[in-house]
């Protein structure tokens, strides 16, 4: 699974990060404003996609993808820092402050495992296509809002226990902020781009039934007040 995810990252983030020129920067950015303008974290949702976008309009769901991407190294790298910290901690035979930390790491370690089987689980869903669609939707969702509540106990973990360093808590706090932003803006594109693919789906569907009644009741070539009726295609509709 390791080597799914890397190879995902390294594709999202590689293949879409050109820089573009001025001009094209200029209209991603009016694009990411829009696809962004309900995020409570409106900024870096603009900022975080913006490299990864140039002349091509990326489609939401690549979006989603990206974002999720970028977040899962976030919490990576966090989960890295958090790591020393408790090393040093260890070392220095500090208990209440080691205490803390693995605790804090933990729940960290748990994050990244859920923000990974998110990004595949969304892998899978790209493969699937409309197979299992609702069924992947539902996983995504319900994985990084685990990987949230994780961050979010940490972060009340680290505030409510006075034995760690200041310095060290300062910034493994800002470290899982910026994770907890990053996850809260994918889910909200994530679920832009299932609400909206579901809807065109059904869409599509209601079309193409119409269409097949329509041309079922279309009167035949030999008699125009006679239609030739299948009843049988009547019933699959």
């Amino acid at each position: 699974m390791e080597r799914i995810v890397y190879s995902f990252l390294f594709i999202s983030l590689t293949v879409f990060g050109f820089p573009g020129t001025v001009e094209s920067r200029s209209n991603a950015r009016l694009y990411l404003e829009a696809q962004c303008r309900t995020s409570i974290y409106h900024d870096l949702c603009v900022e975080t996609l913006l490299p990864y976008v140039t002349k091509s309009v990326l489609s939401p769901q690549k979006l989603a993808q990206i974002s999720l991407a970028v977040c899962l190294l976030k919490a990576r790298q966090t989960k890295e820092y958090v790591n020393m910290v408790a090393k040093h901690f260890n070392e220095g035979k500090h208990y209440g402050e080691n205490q803390a930390i693995k605790e804090c790491l933990h729940q960290v370690d748990n994050g990244v495992n859920q923000i990974t089987l998110s990004v595949k689980e969304f892998q899978q869903m790209g493969k699937d296509e409309e197979d299992n669609f609702v069924l992947h939707e539902g996983n995504v969702q319900s994985w990084v809002s685990a990987a949230l509540t994780n961050v979010d106990m940490c972060i009340d973990g680290l505030s409510g226990d006075g034995s760690v360093r200041s310095r060290e808590k300062a910034i493994i706090k800002v470290k899982l902020l910026n994770v907890k932003q990053l996850a809260s803006n994918s889910l909200l594109l994530f679920t832009r781009f299932a609400s909206r693919h579901r809807a065109s789906h059904i869409a599509g569907i209601i079309r193409l039934r119409h269409s097949s009644v329509v041309h079922l009741f279309r009167p035949s070539s030999s008699s125009e007040e006679d239609p030739q009726i299948n009843k049988s295609a009547i019933a699959r509709v």
